[in-house]
């Protein structure tokens, strides 16, 4: 039986409780649910942090408290930290979280545009958050919207830059990138043989299920939440919880016989942060 990753994203940069109820924003509420979905069974939590009046944030503070109480309630966890550039420009802004010594950190290898804002990623801030994140044994999570950011990142690599094991999410249905199709799915995996690659689907908006779907069905992981969908139904009438959608991986799952890869499976292959300081 193959095992497949969960990557969770309970919260990102964008929900609001206006938009869906079930967003989680306040450290208590992310880590309540975060803790859910691990006895559930999930292997990473991708975290961004908001501030009190629910607007992203790059405080340190706030993701410390995020990170204890996941390390608390939920031991062994992958937790993988947000280096994104949507909301915040300096690199001190963005790479403080790193200084908090996650297991994990995202990185966006290049720039892009979503249908009402962009995301900038020069090189050199790629260049330095990767670097940054080398120093404090943090492993990136290497995020790809298209073809180009595969090819920047497998360039990062060549140049030891970026070191093995490497984690891939890559991420389809955003109008200025990967598209939810058969096609684009397979090229984009075709780049990522070697057996130190681990590579997980993501879709965004209503091409979530379909995307995950396939993922499972093809051996890959899954990104899932309500970071990147806070719908439960195509049609748009129910509002998805993220507990919900990891029960619904977890029944796709059983259907194709996968079991879920463990963090402590993925830990041990080269994941976990040895120095982190939130390690419990």
């Amino acid at each position: 039986m193959e095992a497949t990753i969960i990557n969770f994203c309970p919260t990102g940069m964008v929900p609001t409780k206006e938009q869906t109820p079930y967003v989680p924003l306040s450290p208590s509420e992310i880590i309540e649910q975060v803790h859910e979905a691990y006895q559930i069974g999930i292997t990473i939590a991708h975290l961004h942090a908001r501030d009190e009046t629910g607007q992203a944030t790059y405080k340190k503070d706030v993701y410390q408290k995020i990170f204890e109480g996941v390390r608390k309630h939920c031991p062994g966890l992958i937790i993988c930290g947000s280096s994104s550039g949507r909301n915040f420009s300096e690199f001190e802004k963005r790479s403080a979280v790193i200084e908090l010594q996650p297991d994990m950190c995202s990185l966006t290898l290049s720039s892009l545009n979503f249908f009402q804002q962009a995301s900038v990623n020069s090189p050199d801030m790629i260049l330095s958050l990767a670097e940054k994140m080398n120093e404090f044994g943090v492993k990136p999570e290497l995020e790809c919207f298209d073809l180009g950011m595969i090819n920047f990142g497998k360039y990062l690599i060549h140049k030891g830059i970026i070191k093995p094991p490497f984690y891939w999410n890559l991420l389809f249905g955003n109008i200025a990138g990967f598209q939810s199709s058969l096609n684009h799915m397979g090229l984009a995996a075709a780049e990522l043989k070697e057996e130190d690659h681990y590579i997980s689907f993501g879709g965004l908006g209503n091409v979530q299920l379909k995307i995950n779907a396939i993922a499972i069905a093809a051996g890959y992981g899954v990104r899932v939440g309500i970071e990147d969908n806070i719908w439960y139904d195509d049609s748009r009438k129910v509002k998805a919880s993220n507990i919900a959608l990891v029960k619904r991986i977890h029944q796709l799952m059983n259907i194709h016989e996968r079991r879920l890869m463990t963090s402590a499976e993925l830990g041990q292959k080269g994941f976990y942060n040895e120095h982190s300081l939130t390690r419990i």
